[in-house]
Parts: structure tokens; sequence; C-alpha cells
């Protein structure tokens, strides 16, 4: 499957245009992320770019490097020392982090896609999924107008892919506007939630929907987000 590098391309975009005109004040304000400031939401999506353009660009030579040497103590590390700055600051390493990060991609034909990274043991295609979620998940957090009914339909339908393993087997999700549905597991369901598509999105990513989906027996418990590296579930 090619890579959505346009779509990303048009969500930074989006993002670029949310924080235009973001004021000092309002980085240091608390984002939708519990003890995060809006500033530790931007410095993620900075650092989160420049990340995935490392590992693409040793990829690009056949090189494997972790996405952060020092694991998640580095990459929180980097966090907790950039969200303080300005607002200026902010816009300004935003736009060349993802402006180096498209400039690595632009360089990627159809078979590098396929190279393998560390990020979640994928190829470098995983990533540009990765960063689509990132950037829309995040500009929710942000709490600066963009709420999940404003993700594009075939982003939210990724992210329900993608986050599908948070629910127990037995669970199917039918969308009232897409006519799609999702199952886990085998056989008949024993929990039909039914929702908008962005709306089952923003439910699966712990984000408030627009409208709660909806089932007969009330929503099942979510389980963890998708653990890095994934898990195994066959058996030797």
């Amino acid at each position: 499957m090619q890579p959505p590098v346009a779509a990303v391309i048009e969500a930074h975009g989006v993002l670029e245009r949310l924080v235009a005109e973001l004021n000092d004040q309002q980085v240091t304000e608390a984002s939708g992320l519990q003890g995060w400031s809006r500033g530790h939401v931007l410095a993620h999506l900075t650092d989160n770019a420049r990340m995935f353009g490392r590992l693409a660009e040793h990829a690009l030579r056949g090189e494997l490097v972790a996405g952060y040497d020092g694991g998640t103590a580095e990459r929180n590390a980097i966090i907790e020392a950039t969200a303080g700055r300005s607002a200026a600051e902010h816009r300004a390493e935003l736009v060349a982090q993802t402006a180096a990060l498209e400039a690595v991609w632009a360089r990627a034909d159809d078979m590098d896609w396929h190279r393998p990274v560390t990020f979640r043991n994928a190829d470098l295609a995983a990533t540009v999924f990765a960063r689509w979620r990132e950037a829309w998940i995040h500009m929710v957090d942000l709490d600066l107008g963009v709420r999940p009914d404003d993700w594009p339909d075939d982003l939210a339908a990724h992210a329900i892919d993608f986050l599908l393993g948070r629910l127990p087997a037995g669970t199917r999700l039918h969308t009232d506007d897409a006519r799609r549905q999702w199952s886990v597991g085998d056989g008949p369901p024993d929990t039909v939630v039914t929702g908008h598509v962005c709306d089952l999105a923003a439910w699966l990513a712990g984000r408030t929907p627009a409208v709660s989906p909806v089932a007969a027996e009330g929503l099942p418990a979510l389980g963890p987000w998708p653990p890095h590296p994934p898990q195994r579930t066959d058996r030797a």
C-alpha cells in the first residue's frame, strides 16, 4: 500500500495554520493531555517529525537506527527541554522539522517504502501512516479548534484499523455514515458499536467524540494502546 504522503503534507499545513496566531501565554496553558501544556504537545509534534526524518534518512541508506538512542527517556527529556519555547520558536522549529521530513520522503521511490525501520519493527511506509495519526490526533490535543469530526474520513478509518486491538474479541464496529465495519475475532459479535467513522476513531484514540458511539449493552472497555514493538500473537 502506498503511504499517504500527500495527506500528511496536507495535515502539516493544517497544523501550521492552526498555530499561526498562537501566543506565548497560550503555549503555557493546559492541553487536552493530562500533565502536558500546549508547549509539550508542540514539542512532541516537532521532535516526532525530526525522529521520523532520522529513521527515513538512514533507511534510504540501508541503515537501521533507533528512533531515540536513549529510548523513551531521551524522547521525554527532549519534550521537557523544549516545551518552554516561545510561540515563535515553536512555530519555526515545527516548520523546519516538518519541511525536513517531507524533503526526505520526497527522495523515496516505490521500493524504498518497503525498507525496514526500527519503529514498531515495520517499514518506512508505516512511519508515514504513524505521522498522519500523530498530526491529526495531537491537533485535537492542542485544543485550538480542531476536533475529531474535522479528521478526514480516510484518516479516521486508518486510525480504527490501527487501534482495533484495544477492543475485546467479539466486538464489531459499524459506521452509520461510511458503510464500513470492523470485527475483532471470528464468529458472531457479542457487541456492536455504531457511530460516525470519526467518532469511532476518536473513542478508540481516547479523545472526546462529537457524538458518542452507542452499543446496546454499553460501550466495551478499551485495552491499552498498541504496544511498541508489536507483540506476536502466534505461538511456536
